[in-house]
């Protein structure tokens, strides 16, 4: 995040909170499979025991658009220096405003950064759930998965083209059908569930969560895992 995108940020918000309350009958399977998913069903990648690894949470915000359900996503800036171009959920590191990253910091933070990146307004999210948490080798991110529901939705763009290349939102529908759904084979051998909506490719640990979550919620449809898509060397 640069120096002036966090200048433009509010401060830390006062009683951010889990809710259940009023969610859409739709979003009930995915509540009930936060309460219960284990990390180890989430990802094979967890954070260290010796507490190594820098705290960050992403939001993963579900909304009613004009084909039903869907999820938020944006392109990471092409300069950056971790992850450079890939598809994502808002979010980032907890800064110290946040507070406690085993309490509500990660929560504070998944809006924070939402709303930096994304310039949606966090007062029309409603935050209820959170995943366990995870880790990312390469970057060494320790994140935690929050999950929203957008409950009054707010225009979206890029904010800071230095962050971000675009914001867009993905139908849910798009997400099960088997016709998006592919492997993707990354030069160093490791495959991993894939996406291929709105006119880009959605992979790594951000379609690994989208994978887990449909598998977990029901919502997952029989796709061909055989369906093999290489990353180039710059993945």
């Amino acid at each position: 995040m640069t120096q002036s995108s966090k200048a433009q940020a509010g401060g830390p918000r006062e009683g951010v909170a889990l809710s259940k309350e009023g969610l859409p009958e739709w979003l009930h399977p995915v509540a009930r499979a936060a309460e219960t998913v284990q990390p180890l069903q989430l990802s094979r990648f967890l954070p260290p025991e010796n507490g190594a690894g820098r705290q960050s949470a992403v939001l993963i915000l579900f909304g009613e658009g004009e084909q039903g359900p869907e999820l938020l996503l944006m392109e990471r800036a092409g300069s950056l220096r971790s992850h450079a171009g890939q598809p994502s959920f808002p979010g980032g590191a907890l800064d110290p405003e946040d507070g406690d990253p085993k309490a509500d910091g990660p929560l504070r933070a998944a809006l924070r950064e939402a709303e930096e990146e994304t310039g949606l307004d966090p007062a029309g999210v409603q935050l209820f759930g959170a995943l366990p948490r995870l880790y990312i080798p390469v970057s060494e991110f320790v994140v935690t998965p929050v999950l929203g529901w957008w409950r009054v939705p707010s225009p979206v763009g890029v904010v800071d083209p230095n962050e971000t290349a675009r914001v867009f939102t993905v139908p849910v529908a798009d997400l099960t059908n088997p016709a998006n759904r592919a492997t993707t084979v990354h030069p160093s051998g490791h495959q991993g569930p894939a996406f291929l909506v709105e006119s880009t490719l959605v992979w790594g640990f951000t379609a690994g969560v989208i994978d887990r979550l449909l598998h977990y919620a029901g919502w997952e449809r029989s796709w061909d895992r055989e369906k093999l898509v290489p990353l180039d060397w710059r993945s």
